[in-house]
């Protein structure tokens, strides 16, 4: 039975592939404020501003392909059982190849309905308006977790977590909670390897190993060395 490998993956993956992040310009995507377009309060209050929002993230996804930290775990499926819990709301996993994929955050190629949450649509990199609907006949917001909701697999995640044999922390600062807490559902012993150019301070983690590289670049040698030890 092959040993079960879990990748916790964040921004900084995306990032490489030409996803601009939040963090990237002091709380703003592109000339978006988040507390504008990235909470429940502010579909409320402007809901067409916050699809504009989101349509043209799908339109820049559109336009983007996997790099290489994507491709190699891909490629680490080849000994291991793998398993992707992301923050991240692109399908640069999905496209690149990847099997097993858990979007903590939601996902940008689908909108749900806002009164029935289980009716849930793939639109790819369409667009999406006030007065479209659901099958009930409900306007369709999009399928994220926003700042400020519940995280409603983050439960699911921890427990992947604690089954792992090797656990993966790629391109995120864990300065989000809660997904930043998942690193402490690791069994007792088991390697973490965290890939980051400016790793964060983390304490009264065991078993860590950190590797101070761009995902690009430090993911596909750390695969390597994962698949030949």
């Amino acid at each position: 039975m092959k040993k079960k490998i879990v990748v916790l993956t964040g921004s900084g993956i995306s990032a490489e592939s030409g996803l601009k992040t939040f963090r990237d310009s002091g709380g703003l995507w592109e000339e978006y404020r988040i507390e504008e377009v990235a909470t429940y309060d502010a579909w409320n209050y402007n809901p067409a501003l916050v699809l504009e929002f989101y349509n043209k993230r799908r339109a820049q996804l559109a336009g983007v392909v996997p790099n290489a930290a994507h491709h190699a775990l891909v490629k680490l499926e080849q000994g291991f059982d793998v398993q992707i819990i992301t923050q991240n709301v692109d399908d640069l996993h999905e496209r690149a190849g990847s099997k097993a994929i858990l979007h903590l955050h939601g996902e940008l190629t689908k909108v749900r309905s806002t009164k029935f949450a289980e009716l849930v649509t793939d639109i790819g990199y369409r667009e999406i308006h006030l007065g479209d609907l659901c099958s009930e006949g409900f306007q369709l917001r999009p399928h994220i977790v926003w700042f400020g909701e519940a995280v409603p697999l983050i439960e699911t995640a921890a427990e992947l977590v604690n089954e792992a044999d090797i656990l993966l922390v790629v391109g995120t600062s864990m300065a989000v909670y809660p997904a930043a807490g998942l690193v402490h559902y690791v069994k007792p012993g088991c390697p973490i390897y965290l890939v980051d150019p400016n790793p964060a301070q983390l304490s009264g983690i065991p078993s860590l190993t950190v590797i101070r590289d761009k995902a690009g670049s430090g993911v596909p040698v750390l695969v390597d060395q994962l698949l030949h030890e």
